[in-house]
């Protein structure tokens, strides 16, 4: 693919006010890879169906809940400790740097399950992101529409 997944993901997050608005969002529920896959996806002019949408889930889903997910739980678990325990602190670093690399892989294999979408005329990232953030979205649409935004000037 001309333009991949992952530059797109980090230069989307890096836009000011995108990594809180991610952040608000996976608080309610949303998936934050998921949510940068449907902004590059809206972003490319790729359609939207409800089996793409159910698709990217699918892959998403068990990666998320087996390796994305417990590691976040731990760093998060380890944030207080690490504050007093250079040790921790370290292992805690090495463990966000494990967390990164799990959600690359996850964008990886997001991207993956996107080959051979075709493209339309108008890219579209809030239709995805819509869809994708499911009731986070509506319980959050400031975040949302922070999302939507930034994703239309990447």
């Amino acid at each position: 693919m001309e333009n991949t997944l992952w530059p797109y993901a980090l230069a989307l997050y890096a836009r000011p006010g995108v990594t809180q608005a991610c952040l608000t969002l996976q608080g309610a529920g949303a998936d934050v890879c998921l949510l940068l896959t449907g902004a590059w996806l809206g972003s490319r002019g790729i359609t939207l169906t409800i089996e793409r949408r159910r698709l990217l889930e699918i892959v998403a889903a068990p990666w998320r809940a087996t390796v994305v997910e417990p590691l976040r739980v731990l760093r998060t678990y380890w944030k207080p400790a690490a504050q007093t325990d250079t040790a921790l602190a370290a292992l805690r670093e090495r463990l966000k740097q494990l967390e990164l690399d799990a959600e690359h892989e996850l964008l990886t294999r997001l991207e993956q399950a996107s080959v051979g979408w075709s493209l339309t005329a108008q890219p579209d990232p809030a239709g995805w992101l819509a869809a994708l953030a499911g009731p986070a979205g509506t319980a959050e649409p400031g975040a949302l529409d922070t999302l939507t935004q930034a994703a239309l000037h990447v």
